[in-house]
């Protein structure tokens, strides 16, 4: 897991990220990707370090959020960031797109659900849409 930077020592100008995903594999590759396109990545692989992260930086841009993580598999982790940090764009990724996640993600203020596997470089141009100042935080 990366160490969480303070607000204060964070680039102003990079967008930031969180990344959380219990595949080692996954996780890096996403992170690696984002980060070779500027992006300032934090990455963890379960919801306890994910509730830590929003809880030391409020200020995300973008989370891409693992449905299923080994201390999670529900949707309360994803309420949890949204009530902590409501300006951040949340993707969720899941490999178990079952309609009644998908609905409650969406009700939940989620902005895109992912079907897992995806192409890295679509998960990158996802989070330049989300973060975009014209995106209008609905829902697709």
């Amino acid at each position: 897991m990366r160490d969480f930077p303070r607000s204060d020592e964070k680039n102003s100008a990079a967008l930031r990220v969180l990344v959380v995903d219990d595949e080692p594999l996954i996780r890096w590759s996403v992170s690696e990707t984002l980060a070779d396109r500027g992006y300032e990545v934090v990455e963890t692989g379960d919801a306890e370090g994910a509730r830590s992260a929003v809880d030391a930086n409020h200020d995300f841009d973008v989370v891409l959020l693992d449905y299923r993580l080994p201390d999670s598999d529900d949707l309360s982790l994803l309420a949890s960031i949204r009530r902590s940090s409501p300006r951040a764009q949340v993707i969720l990724m899941t490999a178990f797109g079952r309609p009644d996640v998908v609905h409650g993600a969406l009700e939940l203020g989620v902005y895109r659900v992912v079907n897992k596997p995806f192409e890295l470089d679509a998960i990158a141009d996802l989070v330049a849409q989300a973060s975009a100042p014209e995106s209008d935080g609905e829902a697709h």
